[in-house]
């Protein structure tokens, strides 16, 4: 006597797979919390920065607003929200955009203390504050661009 064949278990069958019904897998931007989390985190940044004394001189702006909104939609992207960043201002192009600023290892690490600030409110989950601080810390190192 032959075994059953597969397909008269119902193992194999001519007929497609259901579809899955797994919920997607949230992105990264949706994992830290998506738009009110990275508003949460870049008005606890400007807030920091509103009176220090080594980084408020190298926002030419009065109304730190508009250097709020634009590091808001910026990380908004970076991290897998909505493209509102590049269809208002094109290409990121961070060395080009800050090179008219002298940022040197005091200007890195105010800005990174104030910053490490605003990751600590979010009360992220370790691997989740690990992946956002790494790149923060990664980004603030690339952006200097003088010894003093």
């Amino acid at each position: 006597m032959r075994p059953p064949s597969p397909g008269s278990l119902g193992l194999v069958s001519d007929q497609p797979a259901p579809a899955s019904t797994a919920l997607p897998t949230p992105n990264y931007f949706e994992l830290l919390g998506g738009e009110d989390a990275f508003r949460l985190l870049v008005d606890e940044f400007y807030a920091g920065v509103a009176t220090d004394p080594v980084m408020r001189p190298m926002y030419p702006e009065e109304d730190l607003g508009p250097a709020n909104e634009r590091l808001r939609l910026f990380l908004i992207q970076y991290w897998g929200g909505p493209t509102t960043y590049s269809q208002e201002r094109g290409h990121p192009r961070l060395r080009m955009r800050h090179a008219p600023f002298v940022i040197g290892a005091v200007e890195r690490d105010a800005w990174l203390r104030h910053m490490r600030h605003a990751v600590d409110v979010l009360e992220l989950t370790p691997e989740l504050d690990k992946m956002l601080w790494d790149y923060l810390e990664r980004a603030a190192f690339f952006m200097v661009n003088a010894e003093h």
